[in-house]
């Protein structure tokens, strides 16, 4: 059976959200979102190890609060961007092993089963992959004084679940750990960097990101509608 893993980010300090608790850790439908994260994933395939990456001022936080029917995962701690705080949670998966492994937002905690299950089936295939969902607003390239419009068709919204072949994506991370001048904003970015194609699956327009007051509560009215609360 192949080894699955999934590292969910969950170093933001989320200032957006209008509190100085990162918003990981809010309040969404009577649990912390983190929380929903973690079910998604637990929920899609309970076999799969979750491995979540957050500062280290909330490890203590988070190990008071996740309360006692959260999801079994193991914690590590964030770097000082994103790539640092991915590379941390890969450290923690045996060099030996071979399968696949999720890169996922705290801050999506709507992922569907389908839209997980999607991923692996995926990344068995292509071994780098990345749910997108197609641009429906009209886009404009450049800036408040000089923009063109540009064929939406041409475009997609990245979401996560990203999910790599573990050693495509370590290796990914060693081609690319001396790279300090490239701003990586997902996983898919450093995969590409060192050479791999990417390919895109379906995504889902309600897996959002939670990211200002308002999205919490479109998120609960989702998980209201799923009837999982």
């Amino acid at each position: 059976m192949t080894s699955k893993y999934a590292i969910i980010v969950a170093g933001g300090v989320g200032s957006r959200s209008g509190d100085s608790l990162p918003k990981q850790f809010h309040d969404l439908c009577g649990r912390p979102m983190l929380w929903w994260t973690l079910k998604a994933f637990h929920d899609e395939d309970p076999d799969t190890r979750l491995i979540v990456v957050m500062h280290s001022d909330f490890i203590e936080y988070w190990k008071e609060t996740a309360g006692y029917d959260c999801p079994r995962h193991v914690l590590a701690m964030g770097g000082a961007t994103r790539k640092d705080s991915v590379a941390a949670g890969l450290s923690l998966i045996p060099n030996s092993d071979r399968g696949l492994v999720a890169v996922h937002d705290a801050a999506r905690p709507l992922a569907s089963q389908r839209l997980i299950a999607e991923g692996w089936t995926k990344a068995c295939k292509y071994g780098a992959v990345i749910p997108g969902v197609p641009v429906s607003d009209s886009l404009r390239e450049g800036n408040a004084y000089d923009n063109r419009s540009v064929d939406r068709a041409r475009y997609y919204a990245v979401q996560t679940p990203q999910v790599f072949d573990i050693v495509l994506l370590k290796d990914a991370y060693r081609k690319t750990e001396a790279d300090s001048s490239t701003i990586f904003t997902d996983d898919a970015s450093v995969a590409e960097a060192a050479g791999h194609r990417i390919h895109i699956y379906e995504g889902d327009p309600y897996n959002i990101k939670v990211t200002y007051p308002g999205d919490f509560r479109i998120a609960a009215d989702i998980l209201s509608n799923r009837k999982q609360i």
